[in-house]
């Protein structure tokens, strides 16, 4: 599968273990590359709808200056919006406290922005997945932020973690772009490309 891309040497520039095992589970050979310190910010009037994918494009930007012409680059972030307020990663158990407090009881989106890029050419896309928390007690939350420490998730929780077994009451979308990364539509892109 995916023939078309042999030509290519595959990189992922994510320090995301779920990121790598979803992008292993489409049988592509890639290399994982990261760079540190990437700005991760973004304008302040920007639509949160297109939030991730305009920071998935600036970081696919700081690849695009050391990139050799044989190369794809894959570039991914993924945000948690409830109402209209974006919920990165908690800073501290009080934030992720916080924003647990938040998603409980409620539907919020999960969306991820993707870039895929060589030095010819570019694909953007955001894919946007709608997940639902039944309501969270304090004792759940805070056995979840003490046993499964989310500081490095958007919205302070992985979905394919304890808190997804006991609290996720409905999901509309891909599950796996609340993992990190939408490879049904990564594939779909990369098939196309």
């Amino acid at each position: 599968m995916l023939d078309n891309l042999r030509k290519y040497h595959i990189i992922l520039a994510s320090n995301s273990p779920r990121r790598r095992e979803l992008l292993a589970g489409l049988g592509i050979d890639y290399e994982v590359r990261t760079i540190q310190g990437i700005d991760e910010s973004y304008p302040a009037d920007l639509p949160v709808n297109q939030i991730a994918e305009y920071i998935a494009a600036e970081k696919a930007a700081a690849y695009q200056k050391q990139m050799a012409a044989d190369e794809l680059i894959i570039t991914a972030d993924t945000i948690v919006v409830v109402d209209t307020e974006v919920l990165g990663k908690p800073q501290d158990a009080d934030d992720a406290r916080r924003m647990l407090h938040q998603l409980s009881n409620r539907t919020h989106q999960v969306i991820t922005g993707v870039c895929i890029t060589t030095a010819e050419k570019q694909r953007r896309f955001s894919v946007i997945t709608d997940v639902t928390f039944k309501a969270l007690t304090d004792e759940e939350i805070d056995y979840y932020i003490t046993n499964y420490r989310p500081f490095d998730k958007a919205g302070a929780y992985g979905i394919q973690e304890w808190i997804g077994y006991i609290g996720v009451t409905g999901l509309h979308g891909s599950y796996f772009n609340v993992m990190g990364l939408p490879v049904q539509r990564i594939y779909n892109e990369l098939r196309d490309f």
